[in-house]
Formats: C-alpha cells, sequence, structure tokens
C-alpha cells in the first residue's frame, strides 16, 4: 500500500569519487566512499540539484577513459 504521507525529511546530497550523486538523510553519517557535495534540504530540492549538476551519468573513470581514447591517433 503507497504511503501518501509527504516526505519532510531533510536530505543532503552526496557524492562519490566517480562523480555519481545520490541523496542521504540530513542526520546519519555519510555512506563509506561518499561525501558532501554542499547541498541540503527537502527530498525535491536535492534530486532538482542532482539534475541540474550530473548532466553527464558515465562514470568519472568512464569520461576520462573515453577522453583518451578520443586523442589516440587512428
Amino acid at each position: 500500500m503507497p504511503d501518501d504521507k509527504e516526505d519532510l525529511a531533510i536530505y543532503k546530497v552526496v557524492v562519490n569519487h566517480e562523480e555519481q550523486y545520490s541523496i542521504w538523510p540530513l542526520d546519519r553519517e555519510n555512506p563509506l566512499g561518499w561525501s558532501d557535495a554542499g547541498k541540503t534540504g527537502r527530498k525535491q530540492e536535492c534530486l532538482d540539484y542532482i539534475k541540474e549538476v550530473w548532466t553527464d551519468m558515465r562514470p568519472l573513470s568512464v569520461r576520462k577513459q573515453m577522453e583518451q581514447l578520443k586523442r589516440v591517433p587512428g
């Protein structure tokens, strides 16, 4: 059964070493490997922020690898 209660929790945006973003409850310690991205707020505010800043969904390691492949003479 769906819970129709409004989510009033405050979240923070976290980011990992691959520059992937997620939200996490503000009052909880970050999961291992994740750090604060500098945004806190209600769930939708945080999701909107992620949508704005996370424009390339590929992990950082993949982006770097693709950049190197572009530089190799073919």
